[in-house]
């Protein structure tokens, strides 16, 4: 008697193979290094400003400055938490003097010192350590521009921030302030500032802030 044959179990179908995550790059938008692309680490908090936001932030800030073509010529700047140093370093390439890129993390600091060789940007400081306390040295009235983009998970430092940005200002300068949601007129002039421009992007409440007092606000 043949023995019975047995059909054989179907092959489970093949696990499709684990794609690697694509890298993850934003641009500097104008300037020199227009088109430059900017690796962002894969960390906790870190947060890019959006092109589109960087795109209007700029274009406010030439208007500023009175100049065509979206440049800062000689402006002083602070990226107080600069984190890929998007917009320190699109200050920089539109033709900034001075932009001191600040940021706590090791790697995100080694990751810009890297940049600044690259690029050869001369104009560009990098610097680890906390942004108030390196805004706090600064000579006051001495800044253009100051951006500030604090983690949104730590909002406390958003007021001490803005009080060191404040005395670091020019008379005709501004603060740049991202946040996780809008801050009222009240907010704002409690801490001698008003806003000169605002966007709201998706999650991202972009501020151009200038001094209260200020003519041009």
């Amino acid at each position: 008697m043949k023995p019975k044959s047995r059909t054989p179990a179907p092959a489970a179908p093949a696990k499709p193979a684990k794609l690697a995550k694509a890298p993850h790059f934003v641009r500097i938008i104008g300037g020199q290094w227009k088109r430059t692309r900017l690796a962002v680490a894969d960390k906790p908090g870190l947060r890019p400003t959006p092109d589109r936001v960087r795109e209007t932030l700029f274009n406010w800030l030439a208007s500023l400055a009175g100049v065509g073509g979206g440049e800062l010529p000689g402006w002083q700047c602070v990226d107080a938490f600069a984190g890929t140093g998007a917009i320190g370093l699109e200050a920089a390439s539109r033709g900034a003097a001075s932009v001191l890129l600040c940021e706590q993390d090791p790697a995100l600091v080694a990751q810009l010192q890297g940049l600044k060789a690259k690029l050869g940007a001369d104009a560009v400081r990098v610097e680890r350590g906390n942004g108030v306390t390196a805004l706090e040295r600064v000579p006051a009235g001495s800044l253009h521009a100051v951006f500030l983009d604090p983690p949104f998970e730590n909002p406390a430092l958003y007021e001490p921030a803005l009080r060191a940005a404040l005395r670091a200002l020019r008379p005709e300068g501004v603060v740049y302030l991202e946040a996780a949601r809008r801050w009222s007129d009240d907010e704002l002039a409690a801490l001698g500032l008003s806003v000169f421009r605002y966007l709201k992007a998706g999650a991202v409440h972009a501020h151009l802030l200038q001094a209260a007092a200020s003519p041009a606000a």
